[in-house]
């Protein structure tokens, strides 16, 4: 009996030294490199949000010094906001958040809740800028408002999609629609913008839709400067030697599908080449952030190509949600 009472207390001291074991100090590689993780994500959201607060003051500035003095308009939710407060003198800001909270919504379900999160703040923001701070009339000259006030509301949204977010809800609405019927998302702002022009026509004038139009084409032009001419859809080739925690980073936590090519690279004087799997993906301009942030946190070497993708058809690019 004694025998089989100090066999058993042998074993449970062994399993609890076993234990003990499977749960090792964190070794100081893992240290530093989940340090250098939480470093790079502060870093990351410090300067999302300077560029978001930057892209508020920018937004605002277009149109309080600008658009509100003319009744112009532009497309998207902002058009409809504007449209709104000229035909029933609601104040601007009021309508900011009243028109985007279904995108908002949207957004939620669309692209995830840190997305969503930080548009929250980011229309809230823009809100608060617009009924607090004020601006100076800059000009009565009609084609300086709409060419100025779409320049400078232009470099709003661009600045607060750089920075992981969006003031104007009606692109989230874009890649939503486009999942559901196949279409692109380019054709559907079209169609939802000529909507609301066709509204400014008939409640305003032919005159001021007309400059509405101008207003909305130099926004439009503008924003695809401030994101470095980013279309809908990003091509990204990315060549490292991380290339299995790239894969499975852009599987989980990007939610995106992957391509492997098994290829060589080169580099240095002697033409010294490797072996080395090579990455693909397709994602949305609005998940190019994420996935730099993801990349710099696996390792800041990779060799990232990022090309314009006009559309894109079969695969999950339209069906899966985007996870941010």
């Amino acid at each position: 009996m004694n025998a089989f009472l100090s066999r058993r207390i042998l074993q449970r001291t062994l399993q609890k030294q076993h234990t003990a074991a499977g749960k090792a100090p964190v070794s100081a590689y893992r240290k530093a490199k989940n340090y250098r993780e939480l470093l790079i994500t502060i870093k990351r959201h410090f300067k999302d949000m300077l560029l978001i607060v930057a892209g508020i003051f920018a937004a605002s500035f277009g149109f309080k010094g600008f658009l509100l003095t003319n009744h112009f308009i532009d497309g998207g939710a902002t058009g409809i906001s504007l449209l709104i407060s000229a035909l029933t003198k609601i104040d601007l800001y009021i309508l900011i958040i009243c028109v985007n909270i279904p995108f908002i919504i949207l957004a939620y379900v669309v692209m995830g809740k840190q997305f969503a999160f930080k548009t929250s703040l980011a229309i809230a923001g823009l809100a608060l800028c617009l009924a607090t701070v004020n601006f100076p009339d800059i000009t009565r000259d009609n084609l300086l408002v709409a060419v100025f006030g779409g320049f400078f509301l232009g470099t709003g949204i661009g600045l607060a999609v750089r920075g992981g977010a969006v003031i104007d809800g009606t692109e989230v609405l874009a890649i939503f629609l486009s999942r559901k019927l196949g279409t692109t998302i380019g054709d559907i702002i079209v169609v939802i913008n000529v909507l609301i022009f066709s509204a400014a026509a008939y409640f305003l004038s032919v005159e001021i839709a007309l400059y509405s139009m101008i207003t909305y084409l130099s926004a439009s032009r503008t924003l695809d400067f401030v994101i470095e001419g980013i279309e809908e859809y990003i091509g990204v080739t990315i060549v490292s030697s991380h290339s299995e925690e790239i894969r499975q980073m852009i599987i989980s936590v990007m939610g995106r599908g992957v391509t492997v090519y098994n290829g060589k690279r080169g580099y240095g004087k002697s033409g010294e080449t490797k072996n080395v799997d090579i990455i693909y993906t397709v994602i949305t301009r609005l998940e190019i952030n994420k996935l730099n942030t993801e990349l710099l946190k696996i390792t800041p070497d990779a060799f990232v190509v990022m090309n314009s993708v006009r559309d894109t058809k079969g695969g999950m690019i339209k069906k899966r949600p985007l996870k941010h």
